[in-house]
């Protein structure tokens, strides 16, 4: 799906640079050329919003990184001292706290919105599973953030979540002291975590560069689900069709984003990591940050700590599986009204299951939390195959074409049958 480059350079120093490495062709066929389908809406902005804001947590943490101390007895203050001394100190530790909500939001539209489009289905698995392997490296490199200001939420949050891993038999000792650098969380763990924070995101850039040439490669899917295959009648150039609205959508979201800074800076954090780490004070409610709020319900809800670990990282391997799961040969949920309702169901109970885990885990909240988790997986296991054997879709359209032609003209869409085509 490459798109074809028309770049012709016109200076002899051009074209002799060009002739040796083409940069600009490659960006003029990525980037401008590259035919991208009509039907797109602005759910697949977020994309390109991704893309800005993990440019943004990487120059931020770099310039972070410039001040900042490793070193647990002073590491609280080194956080302080960036509030307080450096200038626009507050501005830069607030874009980059603030930035890592902003992205886990922002991918969780973004994965929504694949697996309402079935945008994980042939011959997108690769590109899918490139997706879910960025979503582990930020998930791991959020995780290593929150411990960094050594607060009291940062040194239990690290003392329990690095505890999980005892639960393996035979390793999980060696991993949890390989870990810690030592007995028990201190200055080690924090000097291992610093400096995995700040190698991952730069991983996460060498991924998310094969994602998008594996997404280059495949081609976008759309709301109808439909492959391009009339470039001429079913595409529009990346730019500046689909360069115009990004950028709309990213002006949007850095205004929320900037809501966020200068109003509510400290909204998303939690109050306690204001307090110095103390290893003798337990806070009374241990929670993470809200983005792995439902992972920790699922963990949580098994009553054995083996099995709540294993239930945790199987809730996010499933994902990986999901080309396979998911057994319908239809892609987008707007031709699945059976699967859409599905879909809906299980949004909420996602979100339930956030709900609850920043709940103690007690009463009610624990059998809710074994409800859900339970929908959680029979949703990939059990709901998707059954769909595809005993769904009725809709008819899809023939073509990117004839969705956009039948949606201006009220709803006759013209449908791909063995007979040939069938207006409906």
């Amino acid at each position: 799906m490459e798109g074809h480059s028309t770049y012709q350079p016109k200076g002899k120093v051009a074209q002799w640079f060009e002739s040796r490495l083409p940069i600009v062709g490659l960006i003029h066929s990525s980037a401008i050329a590259y035919p991208v389908p009509k039907n797109l809406n602005y759910m697949w902005t977020f994309g390109a919003i991704l893309s800005l804001m993990l440019v943004c947590q990487i120059i931020s943490g770099v310039v972070l990184a410039m001040h900042y101390v490793a070193y647990a007895p002073v590491a609280f203050e080194r956080v302080e001292h960036i509030m307080r001394d450096v200038s626009y100190g507050w501005l830069i530790r607030y874009i980059h706290a603030n930035g890592a909500s902003m992205f886990f939001m922002a991918v969780y539209i973004h994965m929504f919105r694949g697996m309402y489009y079935g945008s994980y289905k042939a011959p997108r698995e690769v590109l899918w599973i490139l997706g879910v392997i960025i979503y582990l490296l930020m998930m791991a490199t959020g995780f290593m953030g929150y411990v960094l200001p050594w607060g009291q939420m940062s040194f239990w949050g690290a003392t329990v979540i690095t505890n999980l891993f005892s639960a393996i038999p035979l390793v999980g000792e060696t991993i949890v002291q390989w870990l810690w650098g030592g007995y028990s969380v201190g200055a080690p763990t924090l000097n291992r975590f610093f400096s995995l924070h700040y190698l991952l995101p730069f991983m996460i850039a060498g991924v998310v560069g094969l994602h998008i040439w594996a997404l280059h490669h495949v081609g976008q899917n759309n709301p109808d689900g439909v492959d391009i295959k009339n470039v001429a009648k079913d595409s529009v150039p990346f730019t500046p069709y689909a360069t115009i609205k990004d950028t709309f959508a990213m002006v949007v979201f850095l205004i929320f984003f900037s809501w966020f800074i200068f109003y509510i800076p400290n909204y998303l954090g939690h109050s306690d990591n204001y307090i110095p780490a103390n290893p003798l004070s337990t806070p009374a409610h241990i929670v993470p940050e809200w983005y792995y709020l439902p992972f920790y319900a699922i963990l949580r809800s098994v009553p054995d700590k083996l099995g709540g670990v294993l239930a945790m990282f199987a809730a996010i391997a499933v994902l990986a599986f999901l080309p396979w799961l998911d057994t319908s040969k239809v892609r987008s949920a707007k031709y699945r009204p059976l699967f859409r309702q599905f879909f809906w169901v299980f949004a909420a109970v996602s979100v339930g299951l956030g709900y609850l885990g920043s709940q103690p885990a007690e009463g009610g909240y624990v059998i809710a939390s074994r409800i859900f988790t339970v929908y959680y997986f029979a949703h990939f296991l059990v709901i998707l195959p059954l769909l595809g054997l005993f769904e009725r879709p809709k008819p899809v359209p023939a073509s990117i074409a004839d969705a956009v032609l039948a949606k201006s003209k009220g709803g006759a869409v013209v449908v791909a049958g063995a007979a040939g085509p069938e207006t409906k």
